[in-house]
């Protein structure tokens, strides 16, 4: 299965600037082994130690949480659209 991944600019530097990769994989799971393996620096803001999503990371599949349709089980289809969203932390000081 391919599909498109959009990275967001903050996560840009750690695979190689690109807005958009093609990816391969069934699941989201096996998407983002597939872009840690090509790009190992931005395994630590994807995946948590045991395999699982970044608790700060939003990962959506043409417009789904994948939180609420499977997780890393989530599965891809030729053609969708992958977007990953970090959360943003912050408040008054």
């Amino acid at each position: 299965m391919s599909a498109t991944l959009r990275v967001p600019t903050v996560l840009r530097p750690a695979v190689g600037g690109h807005a958009l990769l093609e990816v391969e994989g069934a699941t989201i799971g096996e998407v983002l082994k597939n872009v840690t393996a090509q790009y190992p620096s931005v395994t630590g803001q994807l995946l948590a130690d045991d395999g699982t999503l970044h608790r700060f990371l939003n990962v959506y599949v043409n417009d789904d949480d994948v939180r609420y349709i499977g997780g890393v089980d989530a599965p891809v289809k030729d053609n969708d659209e992958i977007t990953l969203l970090p959360a943003v932390a912050g408040g008054a000081h």
